[in-house]
């Protein structure tokens, strides 16, 4: 839930570019060329990110011109000067960064003897994008609690360090693509933002404007993913850069390159359009009401993506009121927004009533971070910002909210994405979709996916996998069958759905248990295939459900039983491959489920919307819903217990 604020306000913001703008063509004077392949990248990177002109706080010769506390103090300085207020009025000093010049004390105590600033509290985010974010809520709560009455929030960058030529001397000047890309993506610079708990004018073209900040939410997803971004850790993971004998042979390791696995990148942005659904859903944000929208995306590359995920969420932005200067500052990892917010009231005029919506994602570990600002009169009387504690859909006046779905990412979206939902079914696969992605991503953190993950999965580990699937696979086709027997009325046109659908689901153990052999499993006798707890308590539930009189609820389970199969399976497929690389015929259940559970899925929509239409007493959506959440919780126990030994 978003941390909301009512006393909380922007009266000031400036930024630091270092020296002298630094167009594309005049990169290789500041970030050489590794090797002969350097172009050929330089090139292609730069046709997709859409900068321009960046700056570098290097001169030519590698030599640092500033440090990075040094841009952070004279961030501070151009916004203090904006609201004309001296800095022995901040009692407080909060910083995210990716890095500091040193390792240590933190990079805020730098910033403060770099200013020669008066005692007051600091605090140090270390992050990569969304510290900024970190670092202007600290400040926020503080002024909210009454702690302070003002405090600055400044990020700073500067990774040219890591980019100059002489850093990869130790490897020969050999760096694979994952390290070359950053070079031609990040630069430096520095933001602040002076936060007060009086609503002074706005300084430049919003006279008479006070600047208000809403809420912050901020969510990492760090343990469903793995690194993404990351500087300390050789290309093909393992120990971190201190855990080495020297520097020298961590960096010949190449522990000590910033490196971008792009391959995961498609990830990060359905995760951010996730939780901007979610916002929308609980009342946070109204994008009709948006006004400016500061996106803070790495490339221009992934610019449409997030538009086209917006509005296949039925909740887009229009572009025309998007704002960007990554074209002409460049990418500062942690101060682009507060960097890109100063900018934008610099250049912009802002109204009473219109309100700044800002979107910050971190691709480090995977994290989303959002902002909320509106604009004021000066002297209006404040108003109370009062937390969403209700969805939004209970308001008559919200958007409807759809789930989203991407071709990038199909292991993330739903079975079903509502926008394509036929009519009157949208709500039902709203909740069912909010259900989906809890699940999901609680699965992704069991210790079987985890393992899968982190490429250390054996094939006895595979083997005990199946021992504990197949006898929940079996038990499948039994309960649909009973379920079936059990409809009467006008639920009785179901039967023949789930009849057929039982029938194709009969023999697929029996696929999964061909499967288990020829990979190597010993047991002979299906009958003695170990009971996993989670597998045995799900099959007693479902059966016990199947046993009552129109369980139209089990349609609930098929959703998450099926769905697994769709989306979670085909992630785990390939992981499965590559660390196992077995024979395709030890794969032909998953292969199969993979391929032919979108049709199952197809046919339990119509089964949906047969049940829904002849419901006369209004209780089959709160029965399928329920079911869902309970199918989900039993089929995660399942997935806890694949690891457990006897």
């Amino acid at each position: 839930m978003p941390v909301a604020f009512d006393r909380v306000y922007v009266q000031s913001a400036g930024y630091f570019m270092p020296g002298e703008a630094v167009t594309n063509e005049d990169m290789d004077r500041y970030i050489a060329p590794l090797n002969r392949i350097s172009g050929r990248i330089k090139q292609r990177i730069l046709a997709e990110n859409g900068i321009r002109q960046r700056y570098y706080a290097i001169d030519e010769a590698g030599n640092t011109r500033w440090t990075n506390a040094a841009q952070a103090a004279h961030a501070i300085g151009d916004c203090l000067r904006r609201q004309d207020r001296p800095l022995a009025d901040v009692t407080m000093l909060a910083c995210g960064s990716s890095g500091g010049d040193v390792l240590m004390p933190g990079f805020a105590n730098m910033i403060q003897g770099e200013l020669a600033a008066p005692p007051m509290e600091t605090l140090s985010v270390h992050g990569i994008c969304a510290a900024g974010v970190a670092a202007i809520q600290a400040v926020a709560q503080g002024i909210e609690l009454g702690a302070h009455q003002r405090a600055l929030a400044v990020a700073s960058e500067m990774p040219s360090r890591l980019f100059k030529r002489s850093r990869f001397s130790s490897r020969a000047y050999d760096a694979d693509f994952d390290a070359h890309f950053l070079r031609w993506m990040l630069s430096d610079g520095a933001g602040a933002l002076l936060l007060g708990n009086s609503g002074e004018a706005l300084p430049g073209p919003s006279s008479g404007v006070r600047l208000r900040l809403k809420w912050i939410h901020q969510r990492a997803f760090s343990g469903d993913y793995p690194v993404c971004m990351q500087l300390g850790l050789p290309a093909e993971g393992g120990q971190g850069h201190l855990d080495y004998a020297s520097w020298t042979e961590a960096e010949e390791a190449g522990a000590l390159s910033l490196r971008q696995n792009i391959r995961l990148l498609p990830h990060l942005f359905d995760i951010g359009i996730h939780e901007y659904v979610a916002l929308v859903r609980d009342g946070w944000v109204h994008p009709d009401r948006v006004d400016h929208f500061l996106c803070h995306y790495s490339s221009e590359k992934f610019m449409p993506i997030v538009a086209d995920l917006m509005e296949k969420a039925g909740l887009a932005i229009p572009r025309e009121r998007w704002f960007s200067n990554l074209a002409w500052r460049g990418n500062t990892g942690a101060a682009s927004i507060l960097i890109m917010l100063a900018e934008f009231l610099e250049t912009h005029t802002l109204e009473p009533g219109q309100q700044v919506f800002c979107y910050i994602p971190e691709s480090g570990r995977f994290m989303t971070a959002y902002m909320l600002f509106e604009a004021e009169a000066v002297g209006a009387p404040s108003s109370v910002a009062v937390a969403a504690a209700t969805p939004a859909a209970s308001d008559a006046t919200a958007p409807v909210v759809a789930s989203v779905h991407s071709e990038d990412a199909d292991t993330l979206a739903p079975p079903h994405d509502p926008d394509l939902a036929p009519q009157g079914l949208r709500p039902l696969l709203v909740e069912l979709a909010s259900i989906w992605h809890a699940y999901r991503s609680r699965v992704w953190r069991t210790a079987v996916v985890r393992r899968l993950r982190e490429g250390c999965f054996t094939t006895a580990d595979y083997l005990q996998w199946m021992e504990n699937w197949i006898p929940q696979v079996r038990e499948g086709s039994k309960w649909m069958r009973e379920g079936a027997a059990s409809l009467s009325g006008p639920y009785l046109a179901l039967a023949d759905l789930i009849g057929l659908h039982a029938s194709e689901e009969q023999n697929d153990f029996q696929i999964l248990f061909e499967d288990y052999r020829n990979a190597g499993g010993t047991i002979s006798d299906i009958e003695s295939l170990r009971r996993n707890p989670g597998g045995e308590a799900l099959n007693a539930y479902l059966h016990a459900l199947a046993a009552t009189p129109n369980p139209i609820g089990l349609l609930g389970a098929i959703y998450i039983i099926e769905g697994t199969g769709q989306r979670i399976v085909p992630a785990l497929l390939p992981l499965l491959k590559a660390s196992l690389h077995l024979p395709p015929d030890r794969f032909r259940f998953l292969e199969y489920h993979g391929h032919n559970d979108q049709n199952h899925l197809a046919r339990w929509l119509m089964a949906v919307e047969m049940a829904l239409d002849v419901d006369d007493r209004g209780t089959a959506e709160r029965q399928i819903v329920d079911t869902a959440r309970r199918t989900a919780a039993l089929y995660l126990m399942q997935f806890h217990h694949v690891m457990e030994s006897e």
